[in-house]
C-alpha cells in the first residue's frame, strides 16, 4: 500500500475532494493510505470513533472522523507517541502548536546528529 503524505496542502484540500461523505473503513483507508489495523487501533485507544453504521452493518466515517484519522496519523507520521496523541487531539490549538514546535526541534537535532553520524561513516569506510 503507498503511503500518502500528509502536507499543509493536503490538510487544507485534500479533504474536499477526498473526504466527502460518510465511508466504510475499506474506503477511508483506500482514501488515506492508511491500514484497517491502523485505524482499528486508534478505535481501540478511544481516538476515534465511526459516525454510524450503515444497512449492512459496516462502520461508517463522516468528513469530521476522517479528517481525524488524518491528524492522528500525521502525528504518528511526527513521531508522536499514541498517548502523547491522546493528550494533544482535543487540545486547545496553542497547546497543538506548542508540542508540534518542540517536536520540530527534537526532529532537526535527530537530523543534525544522523548527518554526523552518516560523515563518520563515510570517513570509516574511506579509511578502510
Amino acid at each position: 500500500m503507498q503511503q500518502k503524505f500528509l502536507t499543509a496542502r493536503n490538510m487544507q484540500f485534500y479533504g474536499e475532494e477526498v473526504m466527502k461523505a460518510e465511508k466504510t473503513l475499506r474506503e477511508v483507508c483506500a482514501a488515506l493510505g492508511i491500514s484497517r489495523r491502523t485505524i482499528q487501533g486508534y478505535e481501540k485507544t478511544g481516538l476515534v470513533a465511526p459516525s454510524s453504521k450503515n444497512k449492512y452493518g459496516y462502520l461508517l466515517y463522516d468528513q469530521t472522523a476522517q479528517k481525524r484519522i488524518q491528524t492522528i496519523h500525521f502525528y504518528q507520521q511526527l513521531g508522536f507517541s499514541i498517548k502523547e496523541i491522546q493528550i494533544i487531539a482535543d487540545a486547545s490549538s496553542e497547546i497543538q502548536k506548542t508540542a508540534l514546535v518542540n517536536r520540530i526541534a527534537a526532529l532537526e537535532a535527530e537530523q543534525i546528529q544522523l548527518r554526523h553520524l552518516i560523515q563518520q561513516a563515510k570517513q570509516y569506510i574511506a579509511a578502510l
